[in-house]
């Protein structure tokens, strides 16, 4: 009996079309629209509805996956992508429009470098990633809020100031979770080189 759960699970698990994943696919899509309306027409009310659209799948898909227990491990994969993609489509598109400096534009893609640069080690100890910390879901969250109302800051009145404002706010305190976050994940990466063994990575078959 405790078999057939273990296998329930791991089909569970593999599963791929699920309304979670369809929602972070439909996240995933949006990313080249966004750019797209940021650097070709500059529609940037529409853009700024990409990014609420994108940010309400994004709990929505979380969300559904524990209530209709859709769990799976493609969608753990998919949401941090779409998450990554969209920062990414956000800080070029807005550093290519002059909105923010480029130097925020590169800093955050050079974490996530760094960072992709610590998988091959932690794959020595059996592992291919660890648990997202909750700084770096803080940091996330920050950046999330902070880049769209950069956006509406990009234009005259006491609607733009005060979204250039609080933007800026959101920003400075994203990027400083988003480099802790990682300081704190290449530590434990070091700590698990130093009290773990090396092996090979766990290879999971159907019985």
């Amino acid at each position: 009996m405790a078999g057939r759960r273990t296998r329930e699970d791991r089909s569970a698990e593999s599963r791929v079309l699920t309304v979670p994943n369809l929602l972070s696919g439909l996240r995933l899509l949006g990313v080249p629209l966004f750019l797209w309306l940021v650097l070709g027409p500059e529609a940037d009310v529409w853009a700024l509805v990409v990014l609420m659209l994108s940010g309400i799948t994004d709990f929505l898909d979380g969300w559904l996956a524990r209530k209709l227990n859709q769990q799976s491990v493609l969608g753990q994969l998919l949401d941090p992508v779409a998450d990554r993609l969209y920062i990414l489509a956000v800080v070029v598109g807005l550093a290519m429009r002059d909105i923010i400096p480029w130097w925020v534009a590169l800093c955050l893609p050079l974490r996530d470098l760094l960072l992709w640069g610590l998988v091959p080690l932690l794959r020595t100890r059996g592992y291919s990633a660890l648990p997202v910390h909750f700084l770096g879901k803080a940091a996330t969250f920050n950046l999330l809020y902070a880049f769209p109302l950069l956006l509406l800051g990009d234009g005259e009145g006491v609607v733009a100031t005060l979204a250039q404002v609080f933007g800026w706010a959101f920003a400075l305190w994203g990027i400083g979770l988003y480099w802790w976050a990682g300081v704190l994940y290449a530590w434990q990466v070091r700590k698990l080189l130093a009290t773990t063994e090396r092996r090979s990575p766990p290879v999971v078959r159907d019985e």
